[in-house]
Parts: structure tokens; C-alpha cells; sequence
């Protein structure tokens, strides 16, 4: 299969408008990732439509960085509008959060990574408006990330722009942008800080249960503070990112400003290893080894609940306490998974339902202090429920999967809320 030139290898996926393609170039003898478009489905969506895929290629074929995919060509053959550009080898970013919690250092990193595109792009007058972890990936060059995915950018002052259309992601865009007003540089650097917040805490800095209530928080409501759901992170990072996610844009620094202070907090966080990208260089015998150990600890948690249930019988289902509405546990359900387009949002997924236990006793070590704390009680059997659940998933799926993910952060979470609630007990004690 040809498409102008290129000779097609193989499909790399769906992407928002058309298909993406791996390809060769002939002419140099170079791979290249195509991105096509029916022109008839453009012309079914309006001109703006064919416009804004045009104006992709001419905005980021613009901008030459070390951080920014490079365009190299773009035209039209059999019916396709195409771009032909630079071929990516590596995880999204997306998927790298999915994996785990990412360290501070390599946190930074990134996201420094990422202003500093925005800063090259925004000098050239290019705005990107749809910042998102899918958006960015991760190449096995020591961590070097590209920027992806200028398909809704615009030139700013372009009489091209419609005012009046929200585009972007939801989760992810500005307050301006989700109104339908004018944006300007500043509008990425909020969607960098609600990617920043993500990166940081595992949960969304703005979600909810459908797309109006995504939007509303969006604009009127703030996410709860970072340094409650981490409190070990510097006071100048709690400080910029609460700058970053400012509802007045305004407030914002302008991406110059962004980098600068980074590379401050970058030099003084600790070092950790780069990601671990090259999986295949893993020997044999590890690799038989960490599939068999996590096979051989499932069935273990599976037959000890099993042996549990029998012994102990169904117990009675009691309602967990309700916990106060500062609690960061109250924020901790997700219930959409993918930050796709606000025009691709469908109904929300059906509640699983959890598993029927017993409150579980507090610690042996917290027993002293806390032998009748209603709210660690209801924490502690919350926990209990997920880890059952996570076991149940795991039977089926992989770790990758998007349920399993989902429990992983949902403990992650509890453990946070739990460790913060027994040092303010302690804290109080104390005094």
C-alpha cells in the first residue's frame, strides 16, 4: 500500500481524526509516522475541519525543537489529506502513569521538558491547546520527551480562529478555554499544571462523574491542595503549580517564567535512574521469575479468602462511617478513565460493587491510641475491600489493565489519607 510516496509498513492506531500509519520514505530511506483523513469526511465536518488539519502541519512544521515532533511533509494522494512526520519509538507518558508513581526527580524533568517546548512554540506564535499525557511521548534517548499532536493548534492572531468552539480535553483544559473565550499561551501552561497535579498526586486535578460537572469544576472549583496529598514536596513546587492552575490567567507565568523556575527545583531534587524503557534487556530467569512469583501469590490471597469465607461465614454488611469532607479519600473515586476529546465522552461505566466484610480492627501498632476510631475503622475496612477486589481482577486481568489501575490508585490513596490522619492523632495526643 502506497499513500503518495511513502510505502506503508503498518497501522500504528486511530488518532483523533483519521488513521496514523508507520511508513517509509523512499527518497531517504527514512520511517516516518503518516497521520491521514478522508477529504470527504473533512468536507462532511465543514471547513473548518480541513482547515484545522491544514493548519497542523503549517503551525508545528514551524517549530524545529528537541522536544517537539518534527513535521516533514504534508499534501493530499487518492482521496487522503496526509502529514508525514517524525517517527516515535517509546511510551506515552499516559502510559508510564499508568505503570506507577513517578519520582520527584523524573517528575521535574519531564514537565520542565514539556514548558520548554511550550515556551519555543508560544516565541513562534503557536499555541497547543490540547496538553495531555497521551499527548507527550517518553523515546528511549535517556528520557527525552516529544511533544505530539499539534492537530487543534492555531497561529495566534489567525483569522482562522472560531472564539466560540471549545476544543482540548476536558480534564485538561483552561477555565477560558472551557467558557469558549479567547485563550493565549497562558491556557497551556493551566493544562500543564493539571498534568503536573496528575503526575504528582496519581488522581485528577478536575474530574467528575459526567462532562458538565468535568466543566464545572473546571472553572469554579479548585483541586485539594497538593501538599495534603503530598506533603513532602518542596513549598516553592506547591507554590508554582498552585500559580499554574490559576483560574485568572493573569495569575499564570508565562512559559519563560515556567522553565526557569523548574530548572531551580530541578537542580536541587534528588537523582533517580532513568524510567526503565528497556524491558528486553532483562535476563531469562528474572523474567521467568516475575511471572511465576505474582501467579503464585494471587492463587495464595484467592484460596485464603476462600478458606475466610468458610470459616467465618457471610457477615453482616455495615455501613462505613462517612468521612469529613476535608477528607482527600472523598476525592479519591475515579469514575472516567481516558481524557479523550469532550465530543468523544460517553455515559459513564456502572459501579462495581464491593465486597461484603467486617469493619477490620485497627493495627496492633495503633491499638494504644486508637482502639475505638470510628473513621480508621471505616479506612481500614475500605482498604480490605479494595485489596479483595484487586485480587478478584487480577484473576482475570493484568496489572495494565484499566480496573486494576484504577484500585492501585484508590489505595495509594487511602494509605496517604490514613498515614495523615494518625499524625494528626499523634499531633493531638501530643498536646
Amino acid at each position: 500500500m502506497m499513500i503518495g510516496r511513502y510505502e506503508i509498513l503498518d497501522e500504528i492506531g486511530q488518532g483523533a481524526m483519521g488513521t496514523v500509519y508507520r511508513a517509509r520514505d523512499p527518497m531517504i530511506d527514512r520511517v516516518v509516522a503518516i497521520k491521514t483523513v478522508a477529504i470527504a469526511l473533512l468536507r462532511q465536518e465543514g471547513a473548518d475541519a480541513e482547515a484545522r488539519f491544514l493548519r497542523e502541519a503549517q503551525s508545528a512544521g514551524r517549530l524545529s525543537h528537541p522536544n517537539i515532533v518534527t513535521i516533514y511533509d504534508v499534501s493530499e494522494a487518492d482521496g487522503l489529506a496526509y502529514i508525514a512526520m517524525e517517527y516515535l519509538s517509546g511510551k506515552t507518558l499516559r502510559d508510564i502513569m499508568n505503570q506507577s508513581q513517578m519520582p520527584l526527580d523524573l517528575i521535574l524533568d519531564t514537565i520542565t521538558q514539556m514548558a520548554e517546548a511550550l515556551a519555543f512554540a508560544h516565541e513562534h506564535g503557536v499555541i497547543h491547546r490540547d496538553i495531555k499525557p497521551a499527548n507527550v511521548v517518553i523515546t528511549r534517548q535517556r528520557g527525552r520527551i516529544k511533544l505530539t499532536d499539534f492537530g487543534i493548534a492555531h497561529l495566534v492572531n489567525s483569522n482562522h480562529t472560531q472564539t466560540g468552539q471549545m476544543l482540548g480535553s476536558p480534564r485538561y483544559m483552561s477555565p477560558e478555554q472551557a467558557m469558549g473565550r479567547v485563550v493565549d499561551g497562558r491556557s497551556d501552561i493551566f493544562s500543564l499544571g493539571a498534568v503536573l497535579y496528575e503526575m504528582l498526586t496519581g488522581q485528577y486535578a478536575f474530574d467528575g462523574e459526567s462532562l458538565p460537572t468535568i466543566i464545572y469544576r473546571v472553572i469554579s472549583e479548585m483541586p485539594v491542595p497538593v501538599e495534603l496529598m503530598r506533603p513532602q514536596l518542596p513549598a516553592e513546587l506547591t507554590s508554582l503549580l498552585a500559580r499554574m492552575l490559576s483560574k485568572n490567567p493573569e495569575d499564570r507565568p508565562d512559559a519563560n517564567m515556567l522553565v526557569n523556575a523548574l530548572h531551580a527545583l530541578v537542580a536541587s531534587a534528588p537523582q533517580t535512574p532513568a524510567l526503565p524503557l528497556l524491558v528486553d534487556r532483562i535476563s531469562h530467569p528474572l523474567r521467568i521469575l516475575a511471572f511465576t512469583t505474582p501467579v503464585a501469590v494471587f492463587l495464595l490471597v484467592g484460596v485464603s479468602i476462600i478458606v475466610i469465607e468458610h470459616f467465618l461465614g457471610t457477615p453482616q454488611e455495615t455501613p462505613a462511617p462517612l468521612a469529613p469532607p476535608s477528607s482527600v479519600a472523598a476525592q479519591a473515586v475515579q469514575t472516567n478513565q481516558a481524557e479523550a476529546p469532550a465530543t468523544e465522552i460517553a455515559e459513564s461505566e456502572a459501579q462495581t460493587p464491593t465486597a461484603r466484610v467486617e469493619p477490620v480492627r485497627p493495627l496492633a501498632r495503633d491499638k494504644p491510641r486508637i482502639q475505638s476510631d470510628a473513621y480508621l475503622e471505616g479506612l481500614d475496612k475500605k482498604q480490605v475491600e479494595l485489596r479483595i477486589k484487586r485480587t478478584e481482577l487480577l484473576l482475570k486481568y493484568t496489572e495494565q489493565h484499566p480496573d486494576v489501575v484504577h484500585v492501585d490508585r484508590e489505595l495509594e490513596q487511602l494509605r496517604i489519607e490514613r498515614s495523615a490522619y494518625l499524625r494528626k492523632l499523634k499531633k493531638q495526643q501530643k498536646n
